[in-house]
């Protein structure tokens, strides 16, 4: 079961690629975790892609996707695996699906977490980080005991510049860009399937298993 979760930042595809990779028994896969885990061991490809992050810049898609392709050959993909925040372009995703095309292999499903832009403005600025421990809470939906002060360390809870309002109409901005013509280009391929991601969490992965399980 080889599964691309898309859907807009804070659309909550992170928390859903979790909870189907704790189900399903396979690994999820960021690109994030497999650059630390890279730089951690050393590798060749973690040198290159340290070069670039030491500088400040992006790392290019042919290393990102060669960091990926390398991941899949690990033994816990097995079975499969959930992608979470690659591919983000139309380039990017021709180029996964040529990498596993070439390794005799494709993508089973591509799920979209659905979820309107006003519903994550209100979502993600609703966010409060602690500035200690980096335990993260919502005043709506996982609000702390006491206002502002981290259940578990006592820290300051702040909103981070991320989580402003303008900066997620900003991240929507380039989302509507560049990553959601991916969802024509899957349905396209006949993988696409979509949830709506404004209901509660538990509802959501029930529809989302209610697909796999089919």
């Amino acid at each position: 079961m080889k599964i691309v979760m898309l859907g807009a930042p804070g659309a909550g595809k992170g928390t859903q690629a979790k909870m189907i990779a704790s189900k399903y028994g396979i690994p999820h896969i960021s690109t994030g975790d497999i650059f630390r885990a890279n730089i951690k061991e050393g590798t060749e490809l973690g040198k290159k892609a340290k070069a670039f992050m030491d500088q400040g810049a992006l790392v290019p898609d042919e290393l990102t996707l060669e960091l990926i392709m390398d991941r899949f050959k690990q033994a816990d993909c097995a079975n499969g695996y959930v992608l979470d925040g690659f591919p983000r372009t139309i380039p990017q995703a021709e180029a996964l699906t040529k990498a596993l095309s070439d390794e005799g292999g494709k993508l089973d499903y591509a799920i979209n977490v659905e979820v309107p832009d006003e519903n994550i403005v209100n979502r993600m600025s609703g966010r409060r980080a602690c500035l200690s421990c980096g335990g993260t809470y919502h005043v709506v939906f996982n609000a702390p005991k006491k206002e502002g002060v981290c259940d578990a360390c006592g820290g300051e809870l702040v909103l981070r510049d991320d989580d402003k309002p303008e900066t997620v109409a900003k991240r929507l901005d380039v989302y509507h860009t560049q990553t959601q013509p991916l969802i024509d280009y899957y349905a396209g391929q006949g993988i696409l399937k979509e949830v709506d991601g404004t209901k509660e969490v538990a509802e959501v992965f029930g529809d989302i298993t209610a697909i796999l399980d089919k």
